[in-house]
């Protein structure tokens, strides 16, 4: 019902038929100023829609495509809000985005075993022998370690390309970016504690992170 609210919302904010409701009203001046494009945030609704359905994914190009639409869809709202049209910071986007949302997957894999929800690819369980329910006892063997190690490397791979386009980027555009540095932290770490996602060391704060954000802003690096 929630979401079928927003699907019919979205279409009336591009009718110019605003309901009565305080997000809506906001998410129509921000469309009229920005000129926001109806497809991602179409993406935003139906991506939603359909995890509370399935949080179940086949294989990694199911995660990316879920990352593609969740994450990268925001930062195209976020470039066109800074008024970037630039094909190679959309192509920065979409692979941050990957990198992004397959990394927030795994580190929700604690959290959501607790759920006996399993965010991870039915295709790599089963190539490493790994059940759910190894992951939802919290299993620190090596087996599910190769697992992750297989699903970080492909969000690692995501975050390079990103960083790869860099010099073609706009400079404005990299402070959009900066979540790069968060994504590096986590996967650094991760790779520390020899992929076991269930560490404690990866569920402390990072006291140097906006330290890091900061000095990356200034250099206009991600």
């Amino acid at each position: 019902m929630r979401m079928k609210f927003w699907e019919d919302t979205l279409e009336k904010i591009y009718q110019n038929d605003v309901p009565k409701h305080p997000v809506a009203m906001e998410l129509y001046r921000a469309v009229k100023r920005h000129k926001l494009s109806k497809r991602y945030l179409k993406r935003l609704i139906s991506v939603r829609a359909n995890h509370l359905i399935t949080s179940t994914y086949p294989n990694i190009e199911a995660m990316e495509s879920y990352a593609e639409n969740s994450v990268s869809s925001v930062l195209y709202l976020m470039l066109e809000c800074s008024g970037l049209q630039n094909v190679h910071a959309d192509h920065a986007a979409s692979h941050l985005g990957k990198a992004q949302g397959i990394t927030n997957l795994i580190r929700s894999i604690p959290h959501n075993a607790q759920h006996r929800v399993i965010p991870l690819p039915q295709d790599v369980l089963v190539k490493h022998s790994v059940s759910q329910e190894m992951v939802v006892r919290g299993s620190r063997e090596k087996p599910l370690r190769d697992v992750i190690f297989d699903v970080a490397c492909r969000a690692r791979q995501h975050l390079d390309k990103a960083r790869s386009l860099s010099s073609d980027v706009p400079k404005s555009a990299h402070v959009i970016f900066l979540p790069a540095i968060t994504i590096d932290s986590y996967l650094e770490k991760l790779q520390q504690s020899d992929f076991d996602v269930f560490d404690g060391s990866l569920q402390q704060r990072n006291n140097f992170l906006p330290i890091s954000l900061l000095w990356n802003k200034l250099r206009l690096k991600y």
